[in-house]
């Protein structure tokens, strides 16, 4: 007898490991077969990620995957039995972010840390954001990561926003079209996207329980369509969950957002994730069309069985996101065992970022061509404590571990100039000694690091000092950061900045020299009380790794500007409408894991009225004619250029713009043409004008032209209306503007146009009536 039961129970085991060496291993065109052999167990944790280690709370992390790519943002489950990989999601925009460091190897794992979003939007350039999209995605792929967390499409709704810097512009076309080219430039490598952060987190404060309470139209018009666009012309792998809520609803829980909008209306093929424990109710989530969970807490898998056994998740709309998730992984280079270098061209990327950040550097000011210096200057006075110490880019996850980042001083030695020695000798001290002090502060990588603020040399040493440099240069810093959003007073300058540039432009001036501000920031600042000091002002933004080479570039005149401005500069922060709605001076708010509903509704904490409606940025200042200091589209050059008068024609079914510019300068140029519409009056109130297209051109030289044709659709130029739930075109005429920003227009051509109508879904209504703001005559 216990013969027969040992030979029944080899067989059994012979039988079972037959069935675990056989078993139906994930390709690409057997989803369906796949997921009727998984177990419930198995699709339920393919729908939570393996957990995120060094988080407060302590969750396990599941297998090997915590070791795949370290410092990596996470990774999904793996179900080696059916031939499914964990792949691994890894932190952007601004380059790859993993640890540099691994226990037991010598070599360092460094990463490109290219421009902010702000900077390459400022290009105008979708060649060049996705030439530097193909950077990072090299990457991305050399380091054995999958899926890079980016690009944030989120709109400037309000200059304070912490996370401005990682986004593009105000306005959505242009916001769309940067992202789909980012997008783009990062999948041509065979790794993918997740388009960040869907939708309306345009605050940090409170930004896991903010409810953003926006009208249809606005949210159609302003704050969905540069997504629209990105997934429409560049369909990422992913789409990202924002935090907060629209119209009393967790976006990770929005189904009319997640699955009428982006999957029925836009055609979107790919896999969507919270952001890192976004979300609350799991079962909520999984029918909202909310694929993935990351980066999964202990408790999620139960969530999510328990919502099948009591009916609130059907076993359809499960096996929906976990087809979804296979569809992911079969496309990743981990699936397709493809092995990785873990050496990319760092060398290479360092030259794509240099030449990016050029791009993206926007020229404010130049009285009597005081830039570039050329090989006029020769010893260049260097004030302003970012000028030795830079800001290469925001903190939290939109950071970069990277091996080194360039100076303006050090940038300015590459381009040939000397400095004055006891003004970087006073800098290094002073710098050194407030590192000192702020080492003995505890921080963590979410925290925003705080940099030196300014000293005034006194009035004997800086007459010296314009006495034996031939000009002064002036960095203005600020940095922002994930968690937080900026404080009203770090937009205007403080006391010390400002009395730094009087002062050293009064002394200067004195001696006949000139004196440059460069704006080394990460958004929005006051400009108007102070911009009539100085004789030129150099906006860089925050350009990345090579910055300090990239500002001296440009200084120069190896290099020249070609950036305009994503934004609007406004005289006062009050002056934007949003400003009305947007929390000021609100204690930063990290976020909160499991966090429980307040109580009494705090406004501009526990929620956020968009009372300004479609009128964001230049839509609101142009419509009510109120003055700003620099315009939506606003740059300079180091050239000249002359407008044609611009030709509109219907080509087929689209309109096509076409203008002639003409560099009229004695210096080498880049020129971006925008084309704003003006619709005729119909039902509904409609904005001033709108941007509609733009072009960059080529390089020009003096006296060259190049023709710039730009294709539009008839229903771009539609607005939304809410009664019908649909995209109308209102027929009459349309005056299209071609201009250098949207308060200078070189020439402008009219077509009429018929009527027409595009019918969607009537969702995401506000759960109570909005006041929002309605353009007057």
């Amino acid at each position: 007898m216990k013969k027969q039961l040992l030979g029944l129970a080899t067989l059994i085991c012979a039988l079972t490991a037959s069935t675990q060496i056989t078993a139906q291993q994930l390709q690409a065109d057997n989803i369906d077969e796949i997921i009727q052999s998984m177990t419930l167990d198995e699709k339920v944790h393919l729908l939570v990620g393996t957990g995120m280690p060094g988080v407060a709370i302590g969750m396990p992390v599941i297998g090997a995957t915590r070791s795949l790519v370290p410092g990596a943002a996470g990774t999904t489950y793996p179900i080696p039995r059916l031939g499914i990989p964990a792949i691994v999601l890894s932190d952007g925009p601004a380059g790859l972010r993993i640890d540099p460091k691994r226990d037991f190897y010598s070599k360092t794992y460094y990463c490109t840390w290219f421009p902010i979003g702000t900077c390459l939007s400022s290009s105008w350039n979708t060649n060049l954001v996705q030439m530097v999209g193909k950077a990072i995605g090299e990457e991305v792929r050399d380091y054995g990561a999958d899926v890079l967390l980016a690009p944030a499409n989120n709109i400037h709704r309000n200059p304070l926003c912490g996370r401005n810097f990682e986004y593009y512009s105000e306005d959505p076309l242009l916001s769309g079209n940067i992202a789909a080219a980012y997008i783009l430039g990062i999948q041509s490598n065979g790794v993918g996207t997740s388009l960040k952060h869907f939708a309306f987190n345009n605050q940090e404060t409170n930004r896991m329980g903010n409810d953003a309470r926006v009208s249809q139209r606005a949210a159609r018009e302003i704050y969905l369509k540069g997504f629209e666009i990105a997934v429409k012309k560049a369909q990422p792998w992913t789409v990202m969950s924002s935090y907060n809520k629209i119209n009393g609803t967790y976006t990770a829980e929005c189904y009319d957002l997640l699955t009428t909008i982006l999957r029925d209306e836009w055609g979107f093929k790919g896999a969507v994730m919270t952001d890192w424990f976004g979300g609350k109710n799991r079962s909520a989530g999984v029918m909202a069309g909310n694929d993935m969970i990351q980066p999964g807490l202990p408790f999620d898998p139960d969530s999510i069985k328990a919502g099948l056994t009591d009916g609130r998740i059907t076993m359809e709309a499960l096996n929906r996101n976990v087809r979804h998730v296979l569809d992911l992984i079969v496309k990743t280079p981990r699936f397709k065992k493809q092995s990785y270098s873990s050496d990319p061209d760092l060398k290479a990327h360092a030259k794509v970022t240099r030449e990016a950040a050029t791009e993206g550097i926007t020229l404010l000011k130049n009285d009597n061509a005081t830039l570039p210096f050329g090989k006029r200057i020769k010893n260049v006075a260097v004030y302003g404590s970012t000028s030795y110490d830079i800001l290469a880019g925001g903190s939290g996850s939109g950071s970069v571990n990277t091996s080194y980042t360039v100076s303006l001083i050090e940038g300015l030695r590459n381009n040939g100039y000397t400095s004055d020695t006891a003004i970087l000798e006073s800098y290094r001290k002073f710098i050194n000694d407030f590192k000192r002090e702020q080492s003995k502060k505890q921080t963590s990588w979410f925290s925003t690091p705080a940099h030196a603020d300014e000293f005034v040399p006194v009035a004997d040493s800086l007459t010296l000092q314009a006495q034996r440099c031939d000009a002064a240069i002036i960095t203005i810093g600020r940095n922002a950061g994930e968690g937080s959003d900026r404080k009203a007073e770090l937009f205007y300058l403080n006391d010390n900045e400002r009395k730094l540039i009087t002062d050293i432009t009064a002394a200067f001036h004195k001696e006949g020299k000139q004196v440059v501000v460069l704006l080394n920031i990460d958004g929005v600042i006051e400009t108007a009380s102070w911009k009539d000091i100085p004789d030129a002002i150099l906006l860089p933004w925050q350009c990345g790794q090579e910055g300090g080479n990239s500002m001296a570039d440009v200084i120069s005149g190896n290099r020249y500007p070609s950036g305009k401005l994503p934004m609007t500069f406004p005289i006062e922060l009050d002056d934007h409408y949003s400003s009305k709605n947007f929390v000021k001076d609100a204690p930063s708010v990290r976020p909160t894991i499991g966090q429980k509903e307040s109580g009494e509704q705090r406004n501009l904490i526990d929620y956020t009225n968009y009372e300004e409606g479609i009128y964001v940025g230049y839509r609101y200042f142009d419509s009510f004619k109120k003055n700003v200091s620099y315009p939506f589209g606003y740059g300079m050059s180091y050239t000249t250029f002359e407008y044609s008068e611009p030709s509109v024609k219907m080509n087929g079914n689209t309109i096509e713009v076409s203008v002639s510019v003409t560099n009229t300068g004695k210096a080498v140029g880049k020129e971006i043409a925008e084309v704003y519409v003006t619709a005729p009056k119909g039902k509904i109130d409609k904005p001033a004008q709108e941007l509609k297209a733009f072009a960059k051109t080529r390089e020009l030289k003096p006296g060259e032209s190049e023709t710039l044709s730009m294709t539009i659709h008839p229903i771009d130029l539609a607005s939304f209306n809410e009664n019908q739930s649909a995209w109308i075109l209102d027929a009459g005429k349309y005056t299209f503007k071609v201009g250098a920003s949207s308060r200078d227009i070189k020439g402008m051509a009219t077509i009429k146009l018929n009527g027409m109508k595009q019918k969607v879904h009537n969702v995401l209504k506000p759960v109570e009536k909005l006041n929002t703001l309605v353009c007057r005559p």
